[in-house]
């Protein structure tokens, strides 16, 4: 029995199902100056002496906050220069905005003083070469707020100091506002969150179509304007993904639609385990494992979140305005997911192998396959919590004997510590993704022995909790074996145990 989805068994409460990504921050570099080696290069080319870096860089920050005044004043607007440490920016713009609407153009300008990255001249008296070696200072940095009739609000950081390293940030669900918009296309957006739109599938389909070539040429027309020291050194900025966050949206018609929401929430912290994590995201958790991985519950002021960390990747589960569950999976490094692409070698061959996805912006659209992917598979898990009911004759084919060639294979007790660690062992992570085996089973029961775990498996088949692919000795887990694993591990876990550690009256 497949799992019944929770865009299924809600469809008639909602208005529909979004895949859109979300809050996308996007880096810049200049080459070759956004390393040492090449900046020294490019200053020896240039017949620049290497300790006068500073003085060359003055000339280009003077160019940027020239250019920045004259903006402001182009526009009837005050540079405002953040003071505190707690400033936040989006609240002062979310109140400009209020007053001054959602016209496209410049909206504010902020000023701070910030860390960043630069170089320090360098005399090595040994091998007496005079080059820069990377160092961190503090400069005069920009944010640059504004309405991009395509790309909605979104913001430019400028740092006023060679390597001049810029920051561009969009958000995803702005972006399709403006399609359907220029479409047509009735709906409604708050915050970051649709709550209605008249077409669903154009939507989805819009979003699954955003068009890397035309963002870059985007992001180019931001740096002519904003950033005018690109264009005096005669160089094109590189861009590159810093944090792409997608989002699964299931938008419901009534608040009351999200009343299950609160249940399922104590369940998931209950159930979810770091092995479903890592599940959820594609990969396999190793013993050796050394980064951060684990759930966090919090409340926010427009709902309730659930986060689970793997390393630089989170997946997150919250409810927006009671009108729409969000699920959301976040990249701090795409590097964390990998994809069949072709490699070049530093001797100059090339092939084709799985390798880690790389950097830059043209890598969105893989990534948007793989995020997409990960909110499906934990749409699936929460959906098996949510809905764990498996009807009267599955729960009769899990827990009677079964006979098959005159051998007879008995049933599965949920409560039984021994069959109960079997269908949590179902669960883990890189059984789901890749399959099981003998081996594997071994590894992960290792009080068994090599001829108990054959019988398992085989019990396992008879009562259809996984099924055997192709004439390989592999195996894969069944709708209903992750259901049963399910269901077990809330049968233990959030119902039994609990009930019996209460005291009993006396």
């Amino acid at each position: 029995m497949a799992t019944q989805l929770l865009t299924e068994k809600y469809s008639d409460q909602m208005h529909g199902t979004l895949n859109c990504y979300d809050r996308i921050l996007i880096n810049g570099y200049l080459q070759p100056f956004c390393h040492a080696q090449g900046m020294t290069n490019y200053l020896y080319q240039h017949q620049i002496r290497i300790f006068d870096y500073a003085q060359w860089a003055a000339a280009l920050t003077d160019e940027i906050r020239a250019n920045a005044e004259a903006l402001a004043q182009a526009n009837g607007l005050e540079i405002e220069f953040i003071r505190k440490k707690n400033f936040r920016q989006e609240d002062r713009i979310h109140r400009i905005l209020k007053t001054r609407g959602n016209a496209p153009g410049l909206v504010h300008i902020f000023s701070a003083l910030e860390g960043c990255p630069t170089y320090q001249p360098w005399h090595d008296k040994q091998t007496h070469k005079t080059y820069l070696k990377p160092a961190t200072s503090k400069c005069l940095t920009y944010y640059f707020y504004l309405i991009d009739p395509e790309l909605g609000e979104c913001f430019v950081r400028v740092p006023t100091w060679a390597p001049f390293g810029l920051t561009i940030y969009f958000n995803g669900h702005a972006w399709l506002a403006a399609q359907l918009k220029a479409r047509g296309i009735e709906c409604e957006l708050r915050d970051n969150a649709f709550t209605r739109i008249a077409d669903f599938a154009t939507a989805n389909a819009l979003a699954d179509d955003l068009d890397i070539k035309h963002l870059h040429a985007k992001l180019d027309e931001l740096v002519q304007r904003y950033c005018p020291v690109a264009r005096t050194l005669q160089r094109a900025y590189q861009w590159s993904i810093r944090q792409a966050e997608y989002a699964t949206d299931l938008v419901f018609k009534q608040p009351k639609s999200l009343a299950f929401y609160t249940t399922l929430l104590h369940l998931l912290v209950l159930c979810v385990k770091p092995e479903n994590i890592a599940m959820f995201l594609g990969r396999k958790l190793h013993g050796n494992y050394q980064d951060e991985v684990g759930s966090r519950f919090n409340r926010r002021w427009w709902g309730r979140r659930l986060k689970h960390t793997f390393g630089p990747v989170s997946i997150k589960l919250y409810d927006k305005f009671n009108r729409v569950l969000r699920i959301e999976t976040t990249v701090n490094d795409v590097r964390f997911f990998s994809q069949y692409r072709q490699v070049c070698h530093r001797d100059g061959t090339r092939e084709m192998r799985q390798a880690p996805l790389q950097k830059t912006i043209y890598s969105l659209a893989p990534l948007r396959e793989l995020l997409v992917a990960a909110n499906r598979r934990y749409l699936a898990f929460i959906s098996d919590i949510e809905t764990p009911a498996v009807g009267e004759p599955l729960l009769s084919q899990l827990t009677q004997t079964r006979t098959q060639n005159q051998h007879t294979y008995k049933g599965f007790n949920f409560l039984a510590d021994e069959d109960a660690a079997v269908l949590r062992t179902l669960l883990r992570g890189e059984f789901t993704i890749s399959g099981l085996t003998h081996r594997a089973v071994h590894q992960a029961l290792p009080d068994k022995t090599s001829g108990q775990v054959s019988r398992l498996l085989k019990r396992l088949r008879v009562h259809g909790l996984i099924k055997k692919v192709g004439k390989r000795y592999k195996y894969y887990l069944t709708d209903l074996g992750r259901q049963a694993g399910a269901t077990a591990l809330k049968l233990r876990e959030i119902v039994v145990i609990p009930m019996l550690a209460q005291p009993v009256a006396a």
